[in-house]
């Protein structure tokens, strides 16, 4: 889904959440962000994998649709720390029974293959 078909007034409500989610990384930045601000640089040693453009543009779209706040202090060198605005905690606690669900799924998985072995 596109992200412009995401802010459609008459698209699904889930759909347009899961838009503001979507994407490899976007939950795992949030879940990171829960904890407080971070540093680009903390966010990328803690998501192995992911590049800093990447990780640029998931927080600038993160930041573009109120989730995350980016705060530029003026020091030499410049220093930037994300963290989740009222907005984004809202929506962290909101994924956290799905989060729980998607736990006992994995559960569930790991019981059946022990079982079928």
């Amino acid at each position: 889904m596109t992200r412009g078909r995401a802010q459609d007034p008459d698209v699904c409500g889930v759909t347009a959440a899961v838009a503001v989610i979507d994407g490899k990384w976007k939950t795992g930045l949030l879940w990171l962000l829960e904890s407080g601000p971070c540093r680009p640089g903390e966010l990328r040693r803690q998501l192995p994998g992911i590049s800093e453009k990447v990780l640029t543009q998931a927080l600038r779209e993160m930041e573009t649709d109120g989730l995350v706040h980016r705060e530029v202090y003026d020091t030499l060198p410049l220093k930037t720390e994300y963290s989740l605005t009222a907005f984004g905690r809202e929506l962290s606690e909101v994924l956290a029974p799905l989060s729980d669900w998607g736990h006992r799924r994995l559960q569930k998985l790991t019981a059946d293959r022990s079982a079928t072995s």
